[in-house]
């Protein structure tokens, strides 16, 4: 559970009662489903969803990305999200028109770092899923964002995501916790991800959040940790490289901006932050604060970096951030324990074999 200052925890706590009526709302979901009184859809086609067990940042877009670069060579691939804080409803299917707005933050970003995937979002997975495959006929593998605890879907491949820092077996339901499903339904996973994990992690560590994870003898674990690649200009793309002698102002409205600011702290000379929340959509009145306080820094050697994630809701003022040193910095993950190489497989090898079945 992450409890930002005592007062959050006071309140947090606080807050205990409704967190085991949510619980048991969820407990009882998850029945219905493991029932199948509420049934769930199949489609005869490969679905890989990625997701977690709880709210907050585990770096779901960075690990869909992963995939993305991972399969591309291959296959035609689509996304499909929700599409959160975006402004229209229903399906949507990105095109060389579309902006942030229209389809949300992160879809923007696949959209954009990923010209030839096919982006789609909607609120109803089960409806979205055929009307991608009548749209796009040729798409060999749909992934689903942020689709574990959202079993309106059965996918084939389920991808669960948990944060070293704040893991879902030490995390209790919201509004107390973290956590929006259960903590038992790790078991619904075919393979499982501890993610940001410090680099430096030993094997006694890591054995150690296995033993407490207690994967099931079908689920594969793996260790990932955060690589930060070259800051580019947010509308040149030219890039820059971070150094003692540099001032920086980090814009971000991420949920977990704690190793951001750890990474660029580390490199720079000064750090300011202004923290949004997380999908903040930025304001003209926002981009004017932003300027006050990159003036305000006294440094003739100083820039802005903002996260991929908030780049694609500033980008609608680029003509007024053109010649400001507005930069983006990128994010990978990357396994740890020499574990690239069976993810990879694993993930090859069903959709290799769902082809065979079909």
């Amino acid at each position: 559970m992450n409890f930002n200052t005592a007062w959050m925890k006071i309140v947090r706590m606080m807050l205990f009662p409704f967190a085991l009526f949510y619980g048991l709302a969820v407990k009882a979901r998850n029945w219905l489903y493991n029932k199948n009184i509420i049934k769930s859809s199949r489609f005869n086609f490969p679905l890989i969803a990625v997701g977690n067990l709880s709210v907050g940042g585990t770096g779901k877009s960075p690990m869909v990305e992963y995939l993305i670069r991972l399969l591309l060579p291959e296959y035609n691939i689509a996304t499909l999200s929700r599409g959160y804080k975006r402004k229209t409803r229903g399906y949507v299917l990105a095109d060389e028109r579309t902006t942030a707005i229209d389809i949300g933050d992160e879809p923007m970003q696949f959209h954009n770092k990923f010209p030839g995937v096919t982006v789609a979002v909607c609120e109803e997975r089960a409806f979205a899923v055929p009307q991608i495959l009548y749209d796009k006929p040729g798409t060999d593998v749909i992934i689903l964002d942020d689709a574990f605890q959202h079993r309106q879907v059965d996918a084939g491949l389920n991808i669960l995501l948990t944060d070293y820092n704040n893991p879902f077996y030490k995390d209790f339901f919201l509004p107390t916790g973290d956590l929006r499903d259960a903590k038992s339904s790790y078991k619904r996973a075919g393979i499982i991800v501890v993610t940001k994990c410090p680099q430096d992690i030993s094997r006694e560590e890591k054995d150690i959040v296995a033993d407490k994870i207690k994967a099931l003898p079908e689920q594969h674990l793996f260790f990932t940790g955060i690589k930060y690649g070259t800051p580019y200009h947010l509308v040149t793309k030219e890039g820059v490289v971070l150094n003692e002698q540099t001032d920086v102002l980090l814009v971000c409205g991420i949920a977990s901006p704690k190793p951001l600011k750890a990474f660029i702290k580390e490199r720079v000379n000064e750090l300011s932050v202004l923290h949004y929340r997380d999908h903040y959509i930025f304001t003209i009145d926002d981009l004017r604060h932003i300027k006050k306080q990159f003036d305000a820094i006294a440094s003739s050697q100083k820039i802005i970096i903002v996260t991929e994630k908030d780049a694609v809701r500033l980008i609608k003022f680029q003509a007024e951030l053109k010649d400001m040193p507005v930069y983006v910095l990128p994010i990978e993950p990357y396994f740890l324990f020499n574990g690239s190489g069976k993810f990879n497989y694993l993930v090859k090898k069903f959709i290799k074999d769902f082809k065979v079945k079909s």
